[in-house]
């Protein structure tokens, strides 16, 4: 899970992603209908976009866990909230609440930064740390080529 180079700090701020994206999937299977209310009306079958969503979630939140994976989890988590960011701003500008609670119009807007927020923690959580052998070798790899 962590390589004996790794921060303390580096290692709390991806498990905790992980964590957050795993219990956000599973939500997106457990009580589909607050994210349906999320998807802008022109795109076809909210519920199936919810599931897709979920799915990625979890699978991408997990794939931090492995080393091997990490990087690729990590770009795929970035494309993700980049994908999303369309129906953040479709929740800010139609005032959707926010899980189907009552939120003051603001609360909304001040969300579409946050997206910068996970994509900054989602590539700080899944980059090799510094001395770690997958950073070796994906370096040694950069230096054979032609």
């Amino acid at each position: 899970m962590a390589s004996s180079h790794e921060s303390p700090f580096r290692l709390v701020l991806r498990l905790a992603l992980v964590v957050l994206m795993v219990f956000a999937g599973i939500a997106h299977f457990v009580v589909p209908g607050v994210f349906t209310g999320m998807v802008p009306p022109q795109l076809p079958s909210p519920f199936l976009l919810v599931l897709i969503s979920g799915a990625a979630e979890i699978g991408l939140g997990l794939g931090l866990l492995h080393p091997r994976l990490r990087p690729r989890a990590g770009q795929g988590l970035i494309a993700l909230y980049i994908a999303v960011f369309p129906a953040n701003i479709y929740m800010a500008l139609a005032e959707v609440p926010l899980a189907g609670v009552p939120t003051q119009p603001w609360m909304l807007w001040a969300r579409l930064p946050l997206q910068v927020v996970f994509i900054a923690w989602a590539y700080a959580a899944s980059r090799p740390s510094p001395t770690s052998p997958l950073k070796a070798s994906v370096n040694n790899s950069n230096t054979n080529s032609p």
